[in-house]
């Protein structure tokens, strides 16, 4: 029996491509059930996210036909085929470990993949479609996860921008700060998301289209506030502000924020401006309490988080191997012996010689 795993990945399909491939988690079993049918696999697990989709499989078949059932997936397989990977037996297990550990991440060792995983094989094991071999596999990629998490400090730091700007604000209690976001974008979103989830007291969220401030914020537990004149206004009470819209605009000129210095009597502001171009004018920084951090700032600390975690991939890869090796022979002697008790080995008959009387 052949143990595979095939995909595309953010390192070898581009965006659009991934996107054609995307499955909503709604209807993951039932199409990983026909995937099953389709390649005669005896064993399945079907993972979609936003940066990767991948089959995990087991076939009695050999496996020149894997990459075609990537191919059911995509309107253009044609397109599909030069981006597509297979592993096989060891390759394929020390491929999901590095996924699951997040070495294989765009943000290196990010722990999101992990759950996505969890949940990808649960709905598996859920629908019937795994059995002895992929059990064990995900069962010791989850282990070796955990004790990587455990021995090594792959997650330790930040290395990306918006958690960055988060650590800046955490410094101090999240749920005593007042924190206001400009903008409603994506990238707005994530850092009201990422405050949320943070336990940040007060978020309020501003934008030149109020309708999607509104949005934004209840969708998020957030406040909305009118962008125009009363900005600044709003701005007096709180502790941070964070600049993420797509404005190509100065939206806080140095004028106007020490006015805002003098109304909130000195009381020490916060600046982080996430734009480019950017929102804010470098030029507030030779205001008295206050600090801004620009996007170049933020990604010199990412990098700095980014390096310290490369420092640990060798520990890591130690990890990943001796689960590797312990794994792979476990399943080849339990497939030997399986192989032994459906095909018991025959024994020659015995010739009974007549003895001279």
């Amino acid at each position: 029996m052949k143990l595979f795993a095939a995909g595309i990945s953010h390192k070898t399909a581009p965006v659009e491509l991934r996107e054609r491939l995307a499955v909503k988690q709604s209807e993951i079993a039932d199409l990983a059930f026909v995937l099953k049918c389709f390649g005669h696999l005896d064993e399945i697990v079907l993972l979609s996210t936003c940066n990767r989709v991948e089959i995990y499989g087991t076939t009695r078949h050999a496996t020149g036909h894997i990459k075609s059932l990537l191919q059911l997936l995509c309107p253009e397989p044609g397109a599909l085929d030069p981006h597509i990977y297979v592993y096989e037996d060891a390759a394929a297990v020390r491929h999901l470990l590095r996924v699951t550990a997040g070495l294989d991440s765009m943000v290196l060792g990010e722990t999101e993949i992990t759950g996505q995983i969890k949940s990808a094989y649960e709905i598996a094991r859920s629908a019937g479609l795994t059995g002895r071999v992929l059990n064990r596999l995900f069962q010791r990629a989850f282990q070796a996860t955990k004790e990587i998490r455990t021995r090594t400090g792959i997650g330790r730091g930040t290395v990306s921008i918006k958690s960055t700007a988060v650590e800046l604000i955490g410094k101090t209690d999240l749920s005593q700060q007042s924190i206001m976001v400009l903008g409603a974008g994506e990238m707005a979103e994530n850092c009201v998301r990422l405050l949320v989830k943070k336990g940040a007291g007060s978020i309020l969220v501003s934008n030149r289209s109020y309708d999607r401030a509104v949005d934004l914020a209840m969708r998020c537990g957030a406040e909305p506030i009118c962008f125009g004149d009363c900005l600044l206004f709003g701005m007096r009470d709180v502790d941070v502000v964070i600049a993420a819209t797509s404005s190509a605009e100065t939206l806080l000129g140095r004028d106007d924020v020490e006015n805002l210095m003098k109304a909130r009597r000195n009381r020490p502001l916060l600046l982080i401006d996430l734009s480019v171009p950017r929102n804010i004018d470098p030029a507030v920084t030779g205001l008295d309490h206050v600090s801004l951090f620009n996007i170049d700032d933020l990604e010199a600390r990412a990098r700095r988080g980014v390096q310290a975690r490369e420092q640990e991939l060798t520990a890591c890869h130690q990890i990943i191997e001796g689960h590797v090796a312990a794994l792979t022979e476990k399943l080849h002697t339990e497939e030997a012996q399986s192989r032994w008790r459906s095909e018991p080995p025959q024994l020659s008959p015995t010739i009974l010689i007549p003895q001279p009387t």
